[in-house]
């Protein structure tokens, strides 16, 4: 990895500021509490100035800042300078020396120079993406203190083996950093640090900016959120899916403990919030045969209090279904306010032109909400499964991490009929 460090020294400075103060408070390798990754660096911002570095990526490398979020919060590494490592060291996955190939090759997914000592040493190769960051990180703990059990890298091995770092690490009396690391690898010349530092300060100017692919973030924390690429080509209409439900619901007679349980009524297909629909829009929900209004708060209340009860008796699913809809003289069950605490309306397609994305994200429960955000000027619906009785917690959670700005678009009984909603507001998907 030491001599690897020259071979792409030009690549590296010549996109990069120079800073020819020595980089001698770059992090710990380790995460804490004191020492966490920053929120800003996603994988969505990494790729987005990996492809400025390098603007001709291969995309076989387009899920790699996944896999270092995805394996440095599962091993405790600071990946985000652990990518920027990656960065140096493959010339931004070009794997060049100025107009050559360097001694490494993009097909051996070896991101950190292991083995690769120079003249023409290609050093070890790694059977896919996953391996090679994983060596990666594991051979970067190995400095930070920590014993590997069955290496992935050889050269990790090897070094773990000769018990080489014990005497230098125990002179540092302190955790280990990226600096320290710097000087071990490029002894006598500060340049691999200052290098490492200008890599990480040319990226707050991505983190300043939205998350051009939030959805990756869930990806590596292994709650893949899905884009409309990954659903059927032909789906049901509207109709025939609200049909299907209250057909499906209608007959649906599951039971506990050996009691058959009541058919549980139709689930609400559609619930506006924030503000009232238009008149027509109104009659159209009214004339539907499966429109169903959602019932105000006060109304789902009573359910809840009689699960915390302890001598309560639990509710079939027929008993805690929501009533049917208020008179015209009650206040508009859709006048509910959003989990983001917006008030504006949210229940409408883009503007004429304006481009839209439909995903999905899930926190495991069997509702869903629809989360209207832009990013980019790209209306994203993003359909959400949550939980009952948390609905609101969760779509906070969601659109404080994933959609900034965002607000709660309609709330439905399904992930299927929110999903036709959100098509019927973004047709392209």
């Amino acid at each position: 990895m030491q001599r690897q460090v020259g071979a792409f020294f030009l690549i590296a400075f010549a996109s990069a500021p120079l800073h020819l103060a020595a980089a001698a408070g770059l992090p710990e390798v380790k995460t804490s509490a004191r020492n966490p990754v920053p929120e800003c660096a996603t994988p969505g911002r990494l790729m987005a100035y990996l492809k400025d570095r390098n603007p001709e990526l291969n995309s076989r490398f387009e899920s790699v800042a996944t896999e270092y979020m995805r394996l440095g919060e599962m091993l405790g590494v600071r990946w985000d300078y652990a990518f920027y490592q990656m960065i140096i060291e493959t010339g931004a996955l070009s794997y060049r020396r100025g107009n050559r190939s360097g001694d490494v090759k993009p097909t051996q997914n070896n991101f950190a120079g292991l083995g690769a000592t120079g003249r023409g040493e290609t050093g070890e190769s790694f059977p896919d993406m996953a391996s090679g960051v994983r060596a990666h990180m594991e051979h970067l703990l190995l400095y930070a203190g920590d014993k590997i059990e069955s290496p992935t890298a050889e050269r990790t091995r090897k070094v773990q083996e000769w018990g080489i770092l014990t005497n230098w690490r125990a002179s540092l009396k302190r955790p280990v950093t990226y600096s320290d690391l710097a000087a071990k690898w490029a002894p006598g010349s500060g340049s691999y640090g200052r290098m490492l530092e200008a890599v990480a300060e040319r990226f707050e100017n991505f983190c300043a900016q939205p998350d051009p692919r939030p959805h990756l973030v869930q990806e590596a924390r292994g709650t893949k959120a899905k884009t409309v690429a990954d659903a059927k080509p032909e789906r049901p209409t509207g109709g025939d899916l609200a049909r299907r439900a209250i057909i499906e619901d209608g007959n649906d007679q599951r039971s506990s403990l050996g009691a058959q349980q009541a058919a549980k009524a139709p689930p609400v297909p559609f619930k506006m919030l924030n503000a009232p629909p238009p008149a027509s829009d109104i009659a159209k929900l009214l004339e539907s045969p499966a429109a169903t209004l959602a019932p105000p708060a006060a109304a789902v209340e009573a359910p809840a209090k009689a699960a915390a009860d302890p001598g309560a008796k639990p509710k079939t699913k027929a008993a805690a279904a929501p009533p049917a809809a208020k008179g015209a003289t009650d206040k508009p069950p859709y006048q509910v306010a959003s989990a983001a605490g917006a008030a504006k309306p949210l229940v409408q397609p883009p503007a004429t032109g304006q481009k839209c994305r439909v995903w999905t994200a899930s926190y495991g429960g069997q509702k869903a909400l629809i989360i209207r955000s832009v990013v980019d000027k790209v209306v994203n619906f993003t359909v959400l499964d949550v939980n009952e009785g948390a609905e609101s917690r969760e779509a906070d959670a969601f659109i404080s991490a994933y959609a900034k700005d965002g607000a709660i678009a309609g709330e439905f009984g399904s992930q299927t009929q929110a999903l036709d909603k959100a098509f019927e507001l973004c047709p392209e998907g």
